[in-house]
């Protein structure tokens, strides 16, 4: 597949369109463990609009990490990869790249800080495997790859029911997690859970509970 590739909009243009991501970001990250993780967490963005979506992506992990001044995707599933995408206070360069970057993973560079790789939840998932996509990406011991959990939460069985609420699903997604790994006693015994799923932002509760964001994992060489 080949990427599109598009003009950079001007801020006129960003502010005069309907934004999918106008809400609350759907985001979960790994917190600090004693090695770095295979990824950083997960991200659940409304569309697959980049241009739409990365200001809200990066207007939450600016504080966290340093102001991310670049991007990559892989473009199976972006129908469009813009070069540059405005954000608040400065603009992000998109790249892109088909056999080297995972389909499912979005990586994101802070100039002389950091490197973080996050799964990306297709939009349309629905909330309990999200949930636990959201939960298995933010294992601080993880080990999969983001394609690699998307291919296991397609084998994962149906709930028997709906959980009656956002947390009730994120609770017991990272319970299921937590108990695959056999609570990682095998490695090591004082690790602790995967931090839930959580919000950024507006009230939309259609993913997780909106607990503060866990602490990010540490910076991997640029």
């Amino acid at each position: 597949m080949t990427a599109t590739i598009v003009p950079l909009p001007t801020i006129e243009d960003r502010l005069s369109s309907s934004s999918p991501s106008s809400s609350a970001l759907r985001l979960s990250l790994a917190p600090a463990g004693p090695a770095p993780a295979l990824l950083d967490g997960a991200w659940w963005p409304r569309s697959r609009d980049l241009g739409a979506e990365l200001p809200v992506l990066t207007a939450v992990l600016d504080p966290l990490w340093g102001r991310i001044t670049r991007v990559t995707v892989n473009p199976t599933h972006w129908p469009v990869v813009p070069r540059k995408v405005p954000v608040a206070g400065h603009v992000v360069n998109v790249g892109w790249f088909l056999a080297e970057q995972d389909p499912h993973e979005i990586l994101l560079l802070s100039y002389h800080l950091g490197r973080w790789n996050l799964l990306v939840v297709p939009p349309g998932t629905d909330p309990g495997s999200a949930a636990w996509l959201m939960a298995a990406a933010s294992d601080p011991l993880g080990t999969s790859t983001a394609s690699q959990l998307m291919d296991e939460a397609a084998r994962r069985p149906r709930a028997s029911g709906a959980a009656r609420t956002v947390e009730e699903a994120a609770e017991r997604a990272v319970k299921e997690v937590w108990d695959s790994e056999g609570g990682h006693e095998a490695r090591d015994p004082a690790a602790r859970p995967p931090t839930p799923p959580v919000l950024a932002g507006g009230g939309d509760r259609a993913a997780a509970p909106a607990t503060p964001a866990a602490a990010p994992n540490r910076p991997r060489g640029m």
